[in-house]
């Protein structure tokens, strides 16, 4: 999952969580305030019923008939207005029947939902009603029941929570909206960085990062030019040192290919002379010597045909001698004769590549080289082309394209390509080319194989363990 998703998500679950505190907190605070309610109402309506027992004492005369004095109303719009809401009132005067007066709930707002009921009733147990006497001089007279109305008591701590869910909800919302455009703005240059990393994962070693603001990212864009430019430093003495190596195995490949032509071919023509004399020296009666000698003879063209096919493989002066189409002609016809039969090498040539500088000469020439070794090697196939094109324009290449239909797997090829494709990797990006490995064009069963060299490559730094 996205960071700012994630993070955005855990805010919604902090907010719940607040919110659900919240909502405990006010009923908690909502059952504790009607306890406080019920103690406050029955002080105000004890000293009200008071009074108005002792004007219902004096309105009855007690010795004083001529008092012009109003019966006092006990269920008045005072006494109710005295008791909270929520609340109800039971008393009983000395020898009367009791009197009950509750408060208004209809004010209080909607019913609770079931589960609100279920959920209060098993939290809070019911409360013990307060027993107070009317008259504190004399208990006797009198006492009144104060005790808060069940339903009542739901329905106010349901609106309060009701109320401050609904509140609680919007700022959370609110808060969680602003937070994650903030959360989204200062993870805005996650994505720089991630862009930045892929350009060096492509081999865009010169992309460097801008500056950030917020001191985290500007230390991780740091860390990211600072690992480019090792990195660009690296590929630079790592393609130094190819080339190098290039040159070195060229030299060396010579000094073979000179050995082996002056060494190894002038006792091969010898041995074959003097098989060839044996033979015709060998006395009447001895055929067996002769049959020897013409052994000799069959082993030296096999060695002879082996070790020109060798020189073939290692040398590349001819390309000096006779230019680079000459020779990737002479490839070719090398491979026609070597293989089997069925199948066909071809060889195609676009624009003008006989001035080619002899280093990138040389380099499309191995390249093309090991491309149709790898062709014949690891497939069957009847028809490989090799095509070799000059380009023009800014920015002058050459590409060497090489396409079987041998059934190879390109896939395959790409990934675990041995030693063989590794040495063209290196040798081209030595260059500052490109290898592409994929399916054939013609065939889709075949591998296609495309190598494109620059003409003049930039000259990269020399590595500190080169010499000259």
């Amino acid at each position: 999952m996205k960071l700012l998703p994630l993070m955005v998500i855990r805010l919604f679950g902090i907010a719940a969580l607040c919110l659900a505190g919240t909502a405990a907190w006010v009923v908690v605070d909502a059952h504790a305030a009607i306890e406080r309610e019920t103690e406050a109402s029955a002080d105000r309506v004890g000293r009200h019923l008071g009074a108005l027992y002792w004007q219902e004492q004096l309105w009855r005369g007690r010795g004083r008939t001529a008092l012009n004095t109003a019966a006092p109303e006990w269920q008045s719009f005072a006494t109710l207005n005295l008791i909270s809401p929520g609340v109800c009132v039971t008393f009983a005067l000395q020898g009367e029947a009791p009197r009950t007066l509750c408060s208004q709930t209809a004010a209080l707002g909607r019913a609770a939902p079931g589960w609100f009921v279920a959920a209060y009733e098993a939290l809070f147990p019911p409360q013990v009603a307060l027993r107070r006497p009317l008259f504190e001089r004399d208990a006797s007279l009198g006492h009144a029941l104060h005790a808060p109305d069940r339903g009542a008591a739901i329905r106010q701590a349901w609106q309060l929570v009701s109320l401050v869910v609904v509140i609680a909800a919007g700022l959370a919302c609110g808060i969680a909206v602003l937070a994650a455009a903030m959360i989204g703005r200062t993870l805005k240059p996650t994505r720089a960085i991630v862009e930045g990393l892929r350009k060096l994962e492509h081999g865009q070693l010169g992309s460097r990062l801008p500056a950030f603001r917020v001191a985290e990212f500007a230390r991780i864009g740091s860390a990211v030019n600072a690992l480019a430019g090792q990195l660009a430093t690296t590929q630079a003495e790592r393609a130094a040192l190819t080339t190098r190596l290039l040159e070195v195995q060229e030299a060396e490949r010579r000094a073979l290919a000179r050995d082996l032509h002056d060494e190894f071919g002038q006792c091969l023509t010898a041995t074959a002379a003097l098989a060839a004399s044996i033979e015709a020296g060998v006395p009447e009666g001895r055929d067996d010597i002769a049959d020897e000698a013409r052994a000799i003879g069959r082993a030296q063209e096999r060695m002879m045909k082996t070790l020109r096919s060798t020189l073939v493989r290692l040398r590349t002066q001819d390309i000096a001698e006779i230019g680079l189409e000459a020779s990737l002609r002479q490839l070719v016809g090398e491979h026609n004769l070597r293989t089997p039969t069925r199948s066909v090498f071809r060889l195609d040539v676009n624009g003008e590549i006989a001035t080619l500088p002899r280093e990138v000469a040389i380099d499309v020439y191995r390249i093309a080289q090991e491309c149709l070794t790898n062709a014949a090697r690891h497939g069957m196939p009847s028809d490989v082309r090799l095509s070799v094109a000059r380009s023009g324009g800014g920015a002058p290449a050459v590409a060497v394209t090489v396409e079987d239909d041998g059934g190879g797997d390109a896939t395959r090829l790409g990934r675990e390509g041995g030693h063989g494709i590794a040495g063209m990797r290196e040798r081209i990006a030595a260059l500052g080319g490109s290898l592409a490995i994929g399916r054939a064009k013609r065939d889709a069963r075949g591998v296609r194989v495309t190598a494109v060299i620059p003409c003049a490559a930039p000259a990269a730094p020399a590595f500190a363990g080169a010499t000259a």
